[in-house]
């Protein structure tokens, strides 16, 4: 009973110091981005990949020209960022290309006008790539 006992200890004992020796998770950093199109409409991207954060920056600063446009999978709701808007593009998805094909290009308002034909054959998959899409400013908090 005595061996079983301190085993049970020691786990626990060892279980309570992984768990203060372990640093808690660091939080995604997360920055907003406005783009424009040919319509000159503008809509908030999030951003929470530090990579493409960098290379969102690096499109606004001229460092590169490499990958200007937005791709991402729409999300048929608004969120508080983008309140204009009753869609918003999944921040896990969201990425940068230079070309793309056809069938996931629209506007800005033309993607808010057949919001409820997204997913069908207009944006199979939800997948939105504005061809004329741009980066125009980062947001700051």
């Amino acid at each position: 009973m005595h061996s079983i006992l301190t085993r049970i200890l020691a786990a626990l004992a060892a279980i309570a110091a992984f768990s203060v020796a372990t640093p808690p998770a660091q939080a995604a950093p997360t920055a907003y981005f406005v783009m424009t199109d040919i319509t000159r409409e503008e809509f908030v991207v999030q951003l929470t990949d530090p990579g493409k954060i960098q290379h969102a920056r690096d499109l606004l600063s001229g460092a590169t020209e490499d990958r200007p446009h937005v791709v991402g999978r729409i999300i048929k709701r608004p969120t508080p960022y983008n309140p204009r808007w009753s869609y918003h593009l999944n921040p896990d998805t969201v990425d940068f290309f230079d070309y793309a094909i056809e069938v996931c290009d629209a506007t800005i308002p033309y993607v808010e006008d057949h919001l409820d034909e997204a997913g069908g054959a207009f944006l199979p998959g939800l997948v939105w790539c504005d061809w004329s899409s741009r980066l125009v400013r980062e947001l700051t908090p």
